[in-house]
């Protein structure tokens, strides 16, 4: 079919240019006073002449060419091979051949005509093709493209001429006062960006389009914002700059609008220099690495170039997920192990420390879902108290270097049995403090979007099913981070760590649940309440309105990176661990759920019962004064 097309459109230029010639000879007279012998000569010299063009164009590959997506370079290219072509002939015209039977007034029309000719049968070629997609516009869905730009314009084109397209472009909006009221391409670009909602209703607007990878991370993020309020309209949008240097169509790069464009503030980026120095030649351990946060850490670990990887999970599925992807993607080039174990066995932890004599090691691995660990505190103790506390002690016997702790948010003055066992964890690298060689630290954040039991899975899958989407309680409000985020924080504290230190991130403003359902809802073409319901269903156990990122103290500093702070606690002896790990043992010994959450209490003088905190809230959540102190401010 290629060959095909080509030589079709090698057979059309070929008939112009003997149209061209014979109109422009017919008009010039030529016919009416030339003689046999001059004839001849014709016959030659258009041979010649032919044979010259054709060649040219051949070399200039015009043929090769697909003239539906055709730009000014096809254009130009088809023009500069056309004079070339007329130029050759003239120059073995004048040296070679005797006589010039053609005038030269004749000539030049003759390749005026032509170009002109083989221009026109290509551009209408292009216009039929894009008019024949438009024809199918009362079938296609109505869209808008946010961004007049270059990548807007591309979008344009890709849409229009892509045959899997579905989208019929009415107009752009743009920022830029320059651009109103002017088309593009034969489309309006209407007005500004801010004006677009009153345009939605009257042109029946389906889909919108932002194509604005140039613009900066706060335009982006309020632009976002903007959008987010519009009511059943979807909105898919393309990413930034850096993300588009691979030069895949334009369309294939659209992604459906993610909820972590709305969380009002730049993702967090961090210096890779010092990690790089971090892991380079290390041997990293990794437990819970076929979690969320465990897999998104080994994808992070391996573009530092660690000697070696070893990926310790009870999990197989999930493990062996990241071990497939990671083979795939750097085959031999990484020394890759994946160990299928519990951390709660001590002796088995022992085994694979000693086995694999880790530089690094990163605890990931944690029971994490606060509501099924009210109800299963054992299992809750048992695994992040007594796991970590087991990996802790390992890693101190064979001397790893640095030993990171992931902790969250809800371990400061927490509500709930997993909120009460991460901070006991905290207090565990606390109590190595000036015992061991290896340096602990713990790195505290807050929700990760997209985590497995992540709210936002959850609001996507319910919206796609049709509603209702719930929220446990209209009042809550979280910090968030993405995957990504917090994989980075995590390297670069243990890259910063020197003793004992807890790190903490600056997450911005917390985030109201409910703003986070309306706007996905919105953004997922319908309106909320209306199309999809809203469903408040009442906190869960151990659940709080609020998380908070700081205990109660002032002893924080900021590290060379503005977006990480310190948090200075006071040491835990290891006898004073000793007690409260005793006072747990007991309380496991009696497996009494009560007597477990008591035990708790004693030995986590924080922790609180969730509504002793939740009861002095009123209708709107107030931020505790610390966190708008030392980190949001």
């Amino acid at each position: 079919m290629k060959w095909f097309r080509s030589f079709i459109l090698f057979l059309c230029d070929s008939a112009i240019l003997l149209l061209a010639t014979a109109f422009c000879l017919l008009f010039s007279g030529f016919f009416r006073t030339s003689s046999r012998e001059e004839d001849i000569h014709l016959i030659f010299h258009l041979m010649v002449l032919y044979g010259c063009v054709i060649l040219f164009q051949l070399l200039f590959r015009t043929y090769s060419s697909l003239w539906r997506y055709a730009e000014s370079r096809e254009y130009l290219t088809l023009l500069t091979a056309a004079v070339l072509g007329f130029l050759s002939y003239q120059i073995l015209a004048r040296t070679l051949m005797a006589q010039m039977v053609i005038p030269f007034i004749t000539f030049v029309a003759i390749g005026g005509l032509w170009v002109l000719g083989m221009l026109l049968m290509r551009f209408t070629y292009r216009v039929y093709r894009m008019r024949m997609y438009i024809a199918q516009g009362d079938h296609r869905i109505p869209c808008a493209i946010v961004g007049a730009g270059s990548a807007g314009i591309q979008l344009l084109e890709e849409l229009r001429t892509n045959h899997a397209s579905k989208y019929d472009v009415k107009c752009f909006f743009d920022d830029d006062r320059q651009k109103y009221h002017r088309t593009i391409h034969g489309v309006l670009v209407k007005d500004s960006i801010k004006n677009l909602p009153q345009y939605l209703g009257l042109m029946k607007l389906d889909h919108l389009f932002v194509a604005i990878p140039s613009a900066s991370e706060n335009r982006r993020h309020e632009i976002m914002q903007e959008l987010s309020r519009l009511e059943g309209v979807h909105i898919s949008t393309l990413p930034s700059t850096m993300e588009l240097i691979n030069h895949r169509p334009m369309r294939g790069q659209l992604r459906e609008l993610q909820i972590e464009d709305l969380l009002g503030r730049s993702p967090i980026q961090l210096d890779q220099g010092p990690v790089d120095a971090f892991l380079q030649g290390k041997v990293v351990m990794v437990t819970g690495g076929g979690g969320s946060i465990g897999s998104e850490l080994c994808r992070q670990i391996v573009k530092h170039e660690p000697r070696k990887l070893v990926i310790v999970d009870i999990y197989e599925n999930n493990a062996y997920d990241i071990q497939q992807e990671l083979i795939y993607r750097y085959g031999d080039h990484l020394d890759l192990t994946v160990e299928i174990a519990s951390v709660r066995d001590k002796r088995r932890i022992d085994q694979l420390m000693a086995k694999y004599r880790p530089n690094v090691v990163l605890h990931a691995a944690a029971h994490k879902h606060v509501p099924l660990m009210e109800v299963s505190p054992q299992e809750a103790i048992r695994n992040n108290v007594f796991g970590t506390l087991n990996v802790v002690r390992a890693a101190h016997a064979n001397k790893v270097e640095k030993f990171i702790l992931i902790s969250t948010d809800k371990a400061v003055n927490p509500t709930s049995v997993m909120g009460a066992t991460k901070r006991l964890c905290e207090m565990i690298l606390q109590s190595m403090k000036g015992h061991s060689t290896t340096d602990f630290v713990a790195v505290r954040f807050g929700n990760v979007l997209g985590s497995n039991g992540s709210v936002v899975p959850l609001f996507k899958r319910q919206i796609a099913a049709g509603g209702p989407v719930t929220v446990t309680d209209k009042r809550i409000i979280r910090y968030f981070m993405t995957i990504p985020e917090a994989a980075q924080l995590v390297l670069q504290a243990g890259a910063q760590a020197r003793k004992n230190e807890l790190f903490v991130l600056n997450m911005g403003q917390p985030v109201k649940i409910l703003d986070l359902a309306e706007n996905l809802i919105r953004l997922s073409g319908y309106t909320p309440y209306q199309d999809i319901e809203i469903v408040e269903t009442g906190l869960r156990p151990g659940e709080k309105l609020y998380e908070e990122l700081l205990i109660a103290s002032r002893d924080i500093e900021q590290t060379e990176n503005s977006q990480i702070f310190i948090e200075r606690q006071p040491a835990i002896t290891p006898g004073e661990l000793e007690q409260k790990l005793k006072l747990l043992r007991a309380a496991l010994e009696e497996d009494n759920p009560a007597a477990i959450r008591w035990a708790l209490h004693q030995v986590v003088p924080t922790f609180h019962e969730p509504e002793e905190v939740n009861d002095s809230q009123g209708d709107e959540v107030t931020i505790p004064p610390q966190q708008a102190d030392q980190l949001i401010g």
